[in-house]
């Protein structure tokens, strides 16, 4: 290699080195990073209150709870209407000896509640059958009683209450 382009040669590496010293910048501090922007919780509408017990027949109410002359409601109907369990539970009576109740079946849903199905034409269960909520327990009819219908009652701790609250969803 002659001077000249030793000359050349090194010329050309001190324009490098000078150009990319020009475009280098000084570094930046580090900076903190962004904080995200608050995310919007959106909680989601509680589920509908689901009755603990389910309205054991689907006729209108034709008398209310008084804790005097009724201890329950009757509910109206056709003879042969599906009367369903209110709640889980387990049968502990059927039979026709309660004066003015006609052919009834009791269940047992726990150590606090029992339901009573009275003026049935046709049991489907039988005493220490386990039942299912919904479970079609009896057919509708007028066995002692004026009329078809379904008289029922639900006890707590034995004593009579309204069941509306709690076929409604306000009580458990």
């Amino acid at each position: 290699m002659s001077f000249n382009t030793h000359v050349l040669r090194a010329g050309l590496m001190a324009a490098a080195v000078a150009g990319l010293v020009a475009c280098s910048t000084t570094p930046l501090p580090p900076q903190r990073p962004l904080p995200s922007p608050p995310v919007a919780t959106v909680k989601p509408p509680p589920p509908p209150v689901q009755p603990a017990f389910l309205r054991p027949a689907a006729g209108g109410t034709l008398s209310r709870f008084d804790g005097k002359a009724n201890k329950g409601m009757d509910i109206a109907g056709s003879a042969g209407d599906p009367i369903l369990a209110t709640a889980d539970g387990r049968v502990v009576y059927v039979g026709g000896e309660l004066r003015g109740y006609g052919n009834m079946v009791i269940v047992k849903h726990n150590d606090t509640f029992l339901s009573a199905y009275a003026h049935a034409q046709q049991i489907l269960v039988k005493e220490k059958d386990v039942v299912r909520q919904g479970q079609k327990i009896a057919e509708m009819g007028s066995s002692g009683a004026d009329r078809v219908k379904l008289h029922f009652e639900l006890r707590r701790q034995g004593v009579a209450v309204d069941p509306e609250p709690y076929l409604n969803g306000q009580l458990r």
